[in-house]
Formats: structure tokens, C-alpha cells, sequence
């Protein structure tokens, strides 16, 4: 169970009671933090570079969810509302409960998160005269002329031995709850979060992590509400690594972790930036680079302020000011502040880009960074799902 949200600090698991336990030792939380910075790097870049084949795609089926500044300005209300219930429900009703059904809800969205995540990468591996049939998934609901799809999931022999290689980890995540498993399938959600959910344009970036700065520093500073609820939440919505590894292995249980939403929501900015660099047709990604470095350095300084003061700190009170601000510098001293503001990401794709219709929570929450992938999990291959309360 995450700490909370942008903490890479030690917790318990399922929230019980810390016992007495030695210090980490100062190799143990080197390890730790930079796993944890190494790991958050991986779906960022990776998810950015897939946004952008995600971005080209011609069919709108197979087209991402697009945030826009509507969206952007309702994320914080719907995200604390979200946090704030489940404080309430951890309060009132039994943990045990509600972890048993979080934990098979994840268990569902993670392997279909993992099997979108690894099936580019194992296509590669089918040999040529792999036996490759086409299925398709048709509920609808009904008939003649009133007849409407709700779900139409076309997919093939290949992906089903995705999703069965991605059964095995949720199996083993559910059975023992391991780390292991658990940073699966959160690298799974991250990766899936930057690649399918696109801001429309740099001013909606803006909008979205200023509201989710307020959001994170007013949670974690003014109330005790999101480490309790982050402490108490058995899901894999943060990336965790045992500070003790060292000494204990992989049985290692003093963790340093960090929320999903430090890497999403930052993420889908700099996935933004990447776009608008390929939108100047110079052949260089100076402000995709310059955001990543941003990243990496406001990653760096939460770890070190945490460190210092001993106390949880939200991460986008550090991140957002640096993944904003570095490009922005970049950007007056390019003279390209303009070209910068004025970018749209949609109208490069198509006019009619769908808009984001479910809002994933970030920190603490049950991040449904997925439901964006349960609607259109792939790129390369027709996959859709309608929903009557689409906007």
C-alpha cells in the first residue's frame, strides 16, 4: 500500500501497524530511490513514444481519449471528491472488504493493461507461420433498428497468448500480493495512462497540473486523508521497491513507493511535448528532452526533501513547477513561445478527437488509468467499446 501520493517514503502493507524495525541503511535506500526513479522514467518515455503512433492512427476507433480544458479544470474536483470517499469508506466499512473487491477489480484491468502493454513487444516473437486467427467479442443490446454496440473487441490468437502470459502475474499478484507483481502491473497502468490519454494542447497541460499541484499539496499538507487513504488501499496504483532488499531479498517489506499519478499526470505532458517537437519538423525533440530532464529533477528533489524533513511530501508541488517551467524557458529563449500555445495535438489527428469520458483518480485513489484502454486498448487493431453515457 502506497504511502500516499508522490511519497517515496517507507509504509506498511494493507495498513496495519508498523512494527519496530531497523533503519534503512544508506546502499538500501540509494537502491531503492533509484529504482523508483528508473522505473517511473520507463513508462513515461516509452508511453510518450507509443502516444505518438497512438496519435497518427486513421481510424477513429483506434484513436486515445483527449483531455480538454473543461476536463482539465473538473480532474481536481472529481480526483478529491474520489479520495475523499474512499477515506470515508475505509472509516466506516471493513478494510478487509473493500480490499477484496479493489483487489479483483484490479486484478481484471491489470491483466488487460499488461496483455496492451507486452503486445507489441511479443508480436515480434511469433514466428512467421504462427497460426494467427480473428476473433471478435459482439454485446449489444436491443434489436432491429434500436439494435446499439456496447461492446465490439476484435482481437486475435496473438493477443490471447498476451493475455494469458498477463494472467499468470495477476494470479500471482492476487495469491501473494508480491511487489514484483504489483510493479507489473503499475508500470502496465502508467504506460497505458501516457499512451492513451492526450492533452489537446500546452494551455490544458497547464490547466490540469495546476489544478492537480493544489489538489496534491492541500491532501497531504492539510489533511491526513491521503496517506491514511494510501495506507489503507491495497492496490497496484503506486510503483513500490523494498528499502531492504539487501538483507532480505525478495521477501524484503520496508518499501519506498511512489503514486501512479506522479508519473501519468506529468507523463501525458511531456507525451504532449514530444508531439508538438514532431509538429516543428526540425528532426529534434529539444522540448520532449528538456521536460524529461525536468522530471527526472523534480523526482530528485522530493526524494531529497522527504529524506531531509522525514515527512511526506507531494511530488507534483515539485514536479509541476519543473515539468512547466523548464520547457517554458526553452521556449522565451527560442522565441517559440507562441507556436508553444497555439499547438493543438487534436487537430493534427482528427477534427472530431473523442473526449475524455472517465476520469482516471491519480494518489491514493482507484487509479482507472485502464478504462481508457478497456475502450480502445489498442493502436494497430480495431477495439472499441461504446458507452450510452459517452459525452
Amino acid at each position: 500500500a502506497a504511502a500516499h501520493n508522490g511519497t517515496a517514503g517507507s509504509a506498511t502493507v494493507a495498513g496495519t501497524p508498523a512494527p519496530a524495525r531497523p533503519p534503512a541503511t544508506p546502499e538500501g535506500m540509494a537502491l531503492a530511490y533509484g529504482s523508483l526513479v528508473l522505473m517511473a522514467l520507463l513508462p513515461i518515455f516509452f508511453g510518450a513514444l507509443r502516444s505518438v503512433s497512438c496519435a497518427k492512427s486513421k481510424n477513429s476507433s483506434e484513436m486515445p481519449e483527449t483531455i480538454t480544458s473543461r476536463d482539465a479544470a473538473r480532474f481536481p474536483i472529481v480526483a478529491s471528491c474520489t479520495l475523499l470517499g474512499l477515506y470515508l469508506f475505509f472509516k466506516i466499512f471493513s478494510q478487509e472488504y473493500i480490499n477484496l473487491l479493489l483487489s479483483m477489480y484490479f486484478f481484471v484491468l491489470g491483466i488487460l493493461a499488461l496483455s496492451h502493454t507486452i503486445s507489441p513487444v511479443m508480436n515480434r516473437f511469433f514466428p512467421a507461420n504462427f497460426p494467427n486467427k480473428q476473433y471478435q467479442l459482439l454485446f449489444t443490446q436491443g434489436s432491429g433498428e434500436n439494435k446499439e454496440e456496447i461492446v465490439n473487441y476484435e482481437f486475435d490468437t496473438k493477443d490471447l497468448v498476451c493475455l494469458a502470459l498477463s494472467s499468470i502475474v495477476g494470479v500471482w499478484y492476487l495469491l501473494r500480493k508480491h511487489w514484483i507483481a504489483n510493479n507489473l502491473f503499475g508500470l502496465a497502468f502508467s504506460l497505458n495512462g501516457v499512451e492513451l490519454l492526450h492533452l489537446n494542447n500546452v494551455s490544458t497541460g497547464c490547466i490540469l497540473l495546476g489544478g492537480l499541484f493544489i489538489y496534491d499539496v492541500f491532501w497531504v499538507f492539510g489533511t491526513n486523508v491521503m496517506v491514511t487513504v494510501a495506507k489503507s488501499f491495497e492496490a497496484p496504483i503506486k510503483l513500490v521497491f523494498p528499502q531492504d532488499l539487501l538483507e532480505k531479498g525478495l521477501e524484503a517489506d520496508n518499501f519506498a513507493m511512489l503514486g501512479l499519478g506522479d508519473i501519468v499526470i506529468p507523463g501525458i505532458f511531456i507525451a504532449l511535448l514530444l508531439r508538438f517537437d514532431i509538429s516543428l519538423k526540425k528532426n529534434t525533440h529539444t522540448y520532449f528532452y528538456t521536460s524529461f530532464v525536468a522530471y527526472i529533477f523534480g523526482l530528485g528533489l522530493t526524494i531529497f526533501i522527504m529524506h531531509i524533513f522525514k515527512h511526506a511530501q507531494p511530488a507534483l508541488l515539485y514536479l509541476v513547477p519543473a515539468c512547466i517551467g523548464f520547457p517554458l524557458l526553452v521556449a522565451l529563449a527560442k522565441g517559440e513561445v507562441t507556436e508553444m500555445f497555439s499547438y493543438e495535438s487534436s487537430a493534427e489527428i482528427l477534427p472530431h478527437t473523442p473526449r475524455l469520458t472517465h476520469f482516471p483518480t491519480v494518489s491514493g485513489s482507484p487509479a482507472s488509468l485502464a478504462d481508457s484502454m478497456q475502450q480502445k486498448p489498442s493502436c494497430p487493431r480495431r477495439r472499441r467499446q461504446k458507452s450510452p453515457s459517452a459525452m
